[in-house]
């Protein structure tokens, strides 16, 4: 366990000190949530709920969250979300700024030691009752608009 908790820490640090962290792309984010879909199989039904963002509080859900945010560098096991990570890769419209300012209203160092995907869905649910949330919501919506009239 200790042997384990020091490669966490060292992999944490590793990822945090890079300063060359860039924003996913729309397809290196479709790439992860395939991946973590294949790691945490979701129902039919979990799956339909994600596609209209809506976010059950169910295990499959906080394990696949878990994954993504992880993937994605947004998110480290030891040291909960990045802000600075989240602002930039989640912004949207808005300035990376303000965006930061939300994003750190809603990380905690989880003082309740909670587990780790309890932590990053607390997080996650956070963002996504923020202006961020909104934003994201309503690009998903034109994604599937759009999606939806080529078809």
């Amino acid at each position: 366990m200790f042997k384990y908790l020091i490669v966490c820490l060292a992999l944490c640090t590793l990822v945090y000190a890079n300063g060359d962290w860039v924003p996913k792309t729309a397809n290196e984010i479709k790439e992860i949530r395939g991946e973590c879909l294949k790691a945490h199989p979701l129902s039919v039904e979990q799956i339909n709920k994600l596609k209209q963002t809506e976010f059950p509080d169910e295990p499959e859900v906080r394990q696949y969250l878990l994954c993504t945010a992880t993937k994605l560098d947004i998110f480290c096991t030891h040291e909960g979300y990045h802000a600075d990570r989240l602002a930039k890769q989640f912004k949207m419209d808005l300035t990376e700024e303000e965006a930061l300012q939300i994003a750190q209203g809603c990380i905690d160092s989880n003082p309740e030691k909670s587990p780790a995907d309890v932590w990053a869905f607390r997080g996650h649910k956070c963002m996504m009752a923020s202006k961020i949330g909104e934003r994201v919501r309503a690009y998903i919506k034109a994604k599937q608009a759009e999606a939806a009239a080529k078809a």
